[in-house]
């Protein structure tokens, strides 16, 4: 693919971005006019400004996040499976919102609801037991990080299990619907909670593009272009695990995107990490808001879990991927 084709697909995702986030808030709502919504103080001036903006922006930054660390793993393991929940992050944070949840945490700190900082602390714990479980025998590899991650995220699996069992219907429930993933109730303090996560996470992945093209065709090859290994990984690791605990905190675990958006992007960039960065990103932003809007108004007045809708749409996408005539 030529520079500039995929530039004029980077700009067409920039402008669907825009035009999805411009967008989004006004469906599902009544009529109303222009001057009620920068003038007076109605319900629906409320409504807009205060829930159904925050909510696009939280779904737009949720999708952006997820796609840029599942493209990351993908480079760093070099599997086109690999998802942003492949390193156990998603199972500590669904683990300490669970333990929350169980134990009727209902303190706020500077904003935050116990459950959200106890996810975010289930998160933090399952990278340091993962990082240092990889680093124990031997130098920091890919294959060390990727047992040590699928070691983790089954015991804190196990221990939600245990959780769940040992708590009572109301709060089974609430845990259950936590692991769904959602955006129902959002305001703009889930937006600032979030953003310095999925920023700074984000610019470290950035940052190694050029690494993550080398890595992609092998560590020995990346080695030998003086590319540091070991350094590349840990940042690699530690960026997308950073984006995925500041997610999965606010949002819970929501699947599929972290797959999905980066597949889809190699089809219409290319490999590159020059092009693919920026055009996961963007493509991954629209299509959780997107899922997000049919979440909302597909049974309206009702919701349904943004996470089960991506399920529903990764079920056929892998299915295509299996029949399909071009891998990716």
């Amino acid at each position: 693919m030529t520079d500039r084709r995929a530039r004029t697909v980077i700009l067409i995702l920039l402008a669907a971005g825009i035009l999805v986030l411009a967008a989004a808030p006004f469906i599902g709502m009544t009529a109303i006019s222009p001057e009620a919504l920068f003038q007076g103080g109605g319900k629906e001036r409320e409504i807009f400004w205060r829930i159904r903006v925050p909510r696009v922006l939280t779904a737009w930054i949720a999708g952006a996040g997820l796609a840029g660390a599942g493209m990351a793993f993908q480079a760093l393991f070099r599997n086109p499976l690999a998802t942003p929940f492949t390193l156990g992050v998603a199972s500590g944070a669904a683990l300490g919102a669970a333990v929350a949840i169980r134990g009727g945490f209902s303190i706020f700190l500077m904003g935050v609801s116990g459950v959200s900082l106890s996810a975010f602390a289930g998160a933090v714990l399952s990278v340091l037991l993962v990082y240092g479980l990889s680093r124990i025998r031997a130098p920091l590899t890919t294959e060390t990080l990727l047992l040590a991650g699928v070691a983790v995220n089954f015991f804190f699996s196990s221990l939600n299990l245990f959780t769940q069992y040992l708590s009572d219907f109301t709060h089974t429930f609430r845990i259950i619907r936590w692991l769904m993933g959602g955006l129902e109730v959002m305001d703009f303090g889930a937006v600032f909670q979030m953003l310095p996560f999925v920023g700074a996470g984000i610019a470290l992945i950035a940052w190694k593009w050029r690494e993550m093209d080398l890595l992609s065709a092998g560590e020995e090859l990346a080695a030998s272009r003086g590319v540091s290994v070991a350094e590349t990984r840990k940042t690699i690791f530690f960026g997308s695990s950073l984006v995925v605990g500041g997610v999965v905190a606010v949002c819970g675990p929501i699947g599929f995107v972290g797959i999905m958006a980066p597949h889809i992007c190699r089809l219409l960039v290319g490999p590159e990490h020059s092009r693919l960065v920026p055009a996961a990103i963007l493509f991954g932003g629209s299509f959780l808001t997107i899922c997000d809007t049919l979440a909302r108004t597909v049974i309206a007045p009702a919701e349904i879990p943004v996470g089960v809708i991506t399920a529903l749409l990764g079920g056929p996408f892998f299915l295509a991927l299996l029949l399909g005539k071009k891998p990716l």
